[in-house]
């Protein structure tokens, strides 16, 4: 599934066989957004992980910023 444009925001879900790795993936994602210093929107609900993604020093709207954060988060699970 591909990120999803919607309400200014991108949207995307991902799901993984339990807790533990769905909060394996979130640590990785937390190092790649501090290091972009772009933090996303996102909540976990037992082996799932939800993003909405935009830009907030830019009125909350999708920008270059969210898209490269979508594609470095594309790119744990690949």
């Amino acid at each position: 599934m591909s990120w999803k444009e919607e309400d200014n925001k991108l949207k995307k879900t991902f799901e993984f066989k339990n807790f533990v790795e769905a909060f394996g993936f979130m640590s990785s994602v937390a190092i790649i957004a501090e290091k972009m210093n772009h933090h996303p929107n996102w909540s976990n609900v037992y082996n799932t992980v939800s993003f909405e993604l935009n830009t907030h020093d830019a009125g909350d709207v999708v920008t270059e910023k969210d898209h490269k954060l979508a594609e470095a988060i594309d790119g744990l699970v690949s």
